[in-house]
């Protein structure tokens, strides 16, 4: 089942005797052991019959035991193994996979790797209960993710402040989620929408280093200021991380400036709808065509995939982030 079904389920009371939760991504993973912990019982129902353990602190015939255990006036009990993959003798639960008990509902958090699918353990787990394998998404994948989750907060964002709090975050799901919801109270009375302002304001992002500073740096040429930036990201990896900045640069810049070459109509509401920008940006991209010519931006696309293997380790030797950003955007440049 993914994700969205198995979250439909519980909303319509649909239980399951146990979930195998397990994958990389561990935002999916906690979101359905929370729900779990605070909708199935009652706040009555909890004291008896809710049960919190840890897999380093425990082991399978101790939780086979707890699980096997009635309900004290309430129709199920909850039993929450969390950090199951420090369980040393994971494998010895299959006896319950393939008996479980119904009045029982047994949430695994199997979190940061996968479980062997091919193993014994989990297709009986897949065939009697729920799995789920949590993957991390794309940098790329993030900008609508966060449009996404903000739609199912009931809030709107501004396309370019989704990309700052990307820049700013990253593919950290967990985190997205706690931003934009400290967002949503921060403009609540004042804005229906969330923008740039309040991504800097409440965030902390920089007005001068972030990624549309450096695109329009970028298409201006304006070398001092690019290397200024690659300095400071270079000195703030961990934030600008190489491997996000570059798919940033590629999908909001150079991808754009592109198509905006192959428009033969370069009025500024075309251009703006057809690059999906503000009609205030087109200047910018006019700007850009001047200094970066189609071929050159084809050379560009090409150095924006090396440096980003560069940046993944592959076929490369150890680079700091900021000799690499050095390099990259001097080649861009020159």
């Amino acid at each position: 089942m993914t994700f969205e079904e198995i979250i439909k389920d519980l909303k319509n009371k649909i239980y399951k005797p146990f979930y195998l939760l397990t994958g990389e991504e561990p935002y999916y993973i906690d979101v359905i052991t929370e729900y779990i912990a605070k909708n199935v019982l009652t706040e009555e129902e909890k004291s008896f019959n809710q049960t919190l353990i840890y897999g380093k602190d425990t082991n399978a015939r101790d939780v086979i035991n707890l699980c096997k255990r009635y309900p004290m006036m309430a129709n199920n009990q909850v039993v929450i193994l969390k950090e199951a993959q420090d369980l040393s003798n994971f494998d010895d639960l299959l006896p319950y996979f393939e008996n479980p008990l119904n009045s029982t509902i047994l949430v695994i958090n199997y979190k940061y790797k996968k479980l062997d699918s091919r193993k014994k353990v989990y297709k009986t787990a897949e065939k009697n209960g729920i799995t789920l394998n949590t993957k991390k998404i794309y940098d790329n994948q993030v900008p609508q993710w966060i449009e996404k989750m903000a739609n199912e907060l009931n809030i709107n964002i501004e396309a370019k402040a989704t990309i700052l709090l990307t820049e700013f975050i990253g593919a950290d799901l967990t985190k997205i989620r706690k931003e934009l919801e400290k967002l949503k109270v921060s403009i609540e009375g004042k804005s229906n929408i969330i923008t740039t302002k309040d991504i800097e304001n409440n965030i902390g992002v920089s007005r001068e280093f972030n990624i549309f500073e450096l695109s329009k740096a970028f298409g201006k040429k304006d070398i001092l200021t690019v290397n200024k930036i690659a300095i400071y990201y270079g000195n703030n990896s961990k934030q600008y991380h190489p491997i996000l900045i570059i798919g940033l640069l590629f999908d909001l810049f150079f991808q754009k400036l592109f198509i905006y070459h192959l428009l033969k109509d370069k009025s500024q509401y075309n251009v703006a709808a057809k690059l999906g920008v503000s009609p205030a940006f087109v200047k910018d991209y006019e700007i850009a065509a001047k200094n970066y010519s189609p071929q050159k931006i084809v050379e560009i696309f090409s150095l924006l995939r090396q440096f980003d293997l560069k940046a993944k380790g592959v076929d490369a030797n150890a680079i700091e982030p900021i000799d690499l950003y050095k390099e990259l955007f001097f080649r861009i440049l020159h």
